[in-house]
C-alpha cells in the first residue's frame, strides 16, 4: 500500500499556541526577505510525501528534512535532526512567533517533532498522519 502521508497546513489555535516551543530560527534584523524564503520553500513541498529519513525534496521528507530544506533555500545552513535543530534554535515567546520560526514538540522523551510557522496562525510541518 502507497504511504498517502503527505506535507500538510495545520492551522493553530491562539490557545494551543501556549503548547508548541518555538525557537527563532532567523535573526530579527533580516527583514521579511529570509523569512519569506523559508516559508516559500516549505509550502513548495506541500503535498511531498513523508518518508522517516527523507531529505528529498518531491519525493519524501521528514519533519527535520523539511525544515532543513526550507533554510537551505533561503541561504541559512541549519543541523540535519530535529533535536540537533532543537539544541542549535533560541527560544522565542510561544506568542511572539514570526513567519519561519521553528516550533518544536516533544513527542516522547528525547524525541521531537518540528515544523515552522507560515503565519501566525499556521504552521506546515511533515506529519506521518500516524495517531498516538
Amino acid at each position: 500500500m502507497k504511504n498517502a502521508c503527505r506535507l500538510v497546513y495545520v492551522t493553530v489555535f491562539s490557545a494551543a499556541l501556549a503548547l508548541l516551543g518555538g525557537c527563532a530560527g532567523l535573526g530579527s534584523s533580516d527583514g521579511n526577505g529570509k523569512r519569506a524564503a523559508v516559508v516559500s520553500a516549505a509550502l513548495s513541498q506541500v503535498g511531498t510525501p513523508y518518508r522517516y529519513g527523507g531529505n528529498q525534496p518531491g519525493r519524501g521528507l521528514d519533519c527535520s528534512g523539511l525544515t532543513r530544506y526550507a533554510y537551505q533555500k533561503a541561504g541559512v545552513t541549519i543541523p540535519r535532526m530535529s533535536l540537533d535543530q532543537f539544541r542549535a534554535a533560541r527560544p522565542v515567546d510561544p506568542n511572539a512567533l514570526r513567519p519561519g520560526d521553528l516550533v518544536f514538540f516533544a513527542t516522547s522523551p528525547g524525541v521531537h517533532h518540528v515544523g515552522l510557522m507560515v503565519d501566525p496562525e499556521r504552521f506546515v510541518h511533515a506529519s506521518t498522519g500516524q495517531r498516538k
